[in-house]
């Protein structure tokens, strides 16, 4: 996944509001948003490859968000990034006890940005800081790098959302179909070249091999329903599916 924007709204009936992309390598094998037979009551897509999950949620309302890390220098970790989501999924712990365990492990994985939470409280966590954080009230953006630094497309999603809250579901996703790409001299330095920083600046990533697979908004209510809704594509954006559920 390599952009989130959410609000989190503890006081309001819909406590949390998310539209996600999810960009990767068209080769990697993943299934799209179900309920996992293995495992009932998760419902998330699933990277085929490694078995871990880019966000999901659980019959319970749990629900869990990861990014990567984009740092061309770091080592690749051991373990995939995606068990971290899916392990959250999977368990009983609270979001501060999970990431107190997983913190003192997070290396072994490649650098990384975790959202946890349900429908009481919401966690971030950046395994280069190393520091759980609880999230008050606010509307946040994630991308590939810390919470809310302002890379253009970050900024926004995060604006559109904005002025987006009170509407259809429809009206996020249609957010994160942005193709829009600015001016070079806004893009961030990741150390990936500037001809991969143009393709990577846009909220829709399109390309032959790699781009944004799955689009998704998530709502969880304070009563405890949620519902989710993925939209997945292929090579040059091609719509291939979508899936809607709710508990």
């Amino acid at each position: 996944m390599c952009l989130i924007v959410f609000a989190w709204q503890p006081e309001s009936p819909t406590v949390l509001r998310m539209a996600a992309n999810r960009d990767e390598f068209y080769a990697r094998p993943s299934a799209a948003l179900s309920e996992w037979p293995d495992a009932p009551g998760v419902f998330a897509g699933r990277d085929l490859q490694a078995g871990g999950t880019w966000l999901g949620v659980t019959a319970q309302g749990r629900f869990a968000a990861l990014t990567n890390i984009r740092d061309p220098r770091q080592k690749a970790g051991p373990r995939s990034r995606g068990v971290l989501t899916a392990d959250y999924l999977l368990g009983q712990e609270s979001a501060p006890a999970y990431l107190d365990r997983i913190m003192r492990d997070a290396q072994e994985h490649a650098g990384f940005n975790l959202l946890l939470g349900d429908r009481h409280q919401l966690w971030h966590f950046n395994s280069q800081e190393g520091l759980p954080r609880q999230l008050q009230s606010g509307i946040y953006g994630m991308s590939n790098a810390d919470l809310d630094t302002p890379w253009p497309k970050l900024l926004r999603a995060r604006n559109a959302l904005s002025d987006r809250l009170e509407s259809e579901d429809e009206a996020l996703l249609e957010l994160l179909t942005d193709r829009s790409q600015p001016a070079d001299h806004l893009l961030p330095d990741t150390g990936v070249g500037l001809a991969t920083e143009r393709v990577l600046s846009s909220v829709f990533i399109t390309t032959a091999t790699y781009g944004t697979r799955a689009s998704t908004v998530l709502n969880v209510c304070r009563d405890g329903r949620w519902n989710i809704t993925e939209r997945s594509f292929g090579p040059h954006g091609a719509l291939v599916g979508e899936v809607a559920l709710r508990g």
